[in-house]
């Protein structure tokens, strides 16, 4: 699938392809990656004074009124350089969770805060037992007096500790695995009631396990409708989803480049091991595989919108699983051309690798979204 981009869809491409040019040297996101945050807030501003904080979110809020397209451009060049400001986590799960359901008064007091880069959100919705089932949620949220007590772990945050709020799914009704019953809230980070580990990912990102020992919330803490949240989680997260993808082949376009570049200097016997067949013929697969993700990535984030929901979930599932497999492949496949020393630091190749094992991973690995997808077309 190819189509063509509008003159302000190619100013954000370009816009982007600077950002990245100009801050993410493997050299400069080695340095961001060890720093404490994991990420510069200096970065952070920078995006929100270019407008990108603000693109998927509704005009009346003070946003951009982008679409999933827009977003996908975003993330693809953001994928190229293997970005950690946490866009996805702050702007797309984060935001996108408020201005879907928030109130008018949650919205304005949030949303605005977002977009001019003053305010981290983070979404809590995995637990130890969950896997990627959204729906597997036994952390709880009892009614106490005016509130609510809320107890339970949250496991792999990303971002749980820079977020200034984080939107929890808990449960305030129903059985632990029912889609009925699950109501989400927002959380300050800062409560006392509320502990956190730290700590770094393999992807150089940084995460969080939080738990909530009888952790009271006040009424307005309630984000959407009471026990009906599940509906929501699901169209966020498919969003989430298709950005993810998009994210992939900008970082499976780069690693294919990385490697092709590297095959031309690395020498057996006198010659360039690119000159070599059999190995001519892998790099061929790896961009086959890179160029196919990037026709789903394109797919999925034109029928994002669509008001069919099954038609919707299946193009999500059928894009992810495509993107995961090939992620798999093009991130296995460039290190072992590149030989032991592509998993050193030193070597950029060898974060293009994590960061794409972990996109496979992320909110459904391949093997999942096959059995979704075959589930929803059958």
């Amino acid at each position: 699938m190819d189509f063509e981009l509008s003159d302000e869809q190619n100013m954000l491409k370009d816009s982007v392809e600077r950002f990245v040019k100009d801050n993410y040297s493997s050299e400069a996101r080695a340095k961001l990656a060890d720093t404490e945050l994991g990420f510069s807030r200096d970065h952070w501003k920078k995006m929100a004074e270019l407008g990108w904080l603000g693109l998927p979110f509704p005009e009346e809020v003070g946003g951009f009124g982008g679409t999933a397209v827009e977003t996908a451009i975003m993330m693809e060049n953001m994928g190229s350089g293997l970005v950690l400001e946490p866009f996805l986590s702050t702007v797309i799960l984060g935001g996108g969770l408020v201005a879907e359901a928030g109130s008018e008064v949650q919205i304005e007091a949030i949303i605005p805060q977002v977009i001019e880069g003053n305010m981290m959100l983070a979404f809590a919705y995995a637990e130890p037992q969950s896997r990627f089932d959204l729906n597997d949620v036994e952390t709880t949220a009892t009614k106490s007096g005016d509130g609510y007590v809320k107890k339970g772990h949250k496991a792999v945050v990303y971002h749980g500790a820079t977020a200034d709020k984080i939107i929890v799914s808990a449960r305030t009704g129903g059985n632990s695995r029912d889609e009925d019953g699950i109501s989400l809230f927002i959380v300050d980070n800062n409560s006392s009631d509320v502990t956190r580990r730290d700590y770094r990912t393999i992807d150089g990102q940084r995460a969080a396990d939080i738990k909530f020992e009888d952790a009271k919330v006040g009424a307005d803490a309630l984000l959407g409708e009471e026990g009906g949240a599940y509906p929501v989680i699901e169209k966020v997260v498919d969003k989430a989803i298709a950005a993810l993808c998009a994210e992939a082949v900008g970082a499976m376009q780069a690693a294919n480049n990385i490697t092709n570049e590297y095959m031309k200097e690395r020498k057996q016997f006198g010659t360039p091991i690119g000159k070599f067949q059999v190995l001519q013929h892998r790099m061929v697969d790896m961009y086959m595989e890179a160029e196919q993700s990037k026709s789903m990535s394109d797919m999925v984030a034109m029928k994002l919108d669509l008001d069919d929901e099954t038609e919707r979930r299946k193009a999500v599932a059928a894009a992810k699983a495509q993107v995961g497999q090939a992620a798999k492949f093009v991130g296995q496949q460039s290190i072992q051309l590149h030989g032991g020393m592509g998993m050193t630091d030193e070597y950029s190749i060898g974060h293009y690798f994590k960061r794409l094992t972990t996109i496979e991973m992320l909110f459904g690995n391949t093997d999942y979204h096959f059995k979704k997808y075959a589930a929803l077309a059958s």
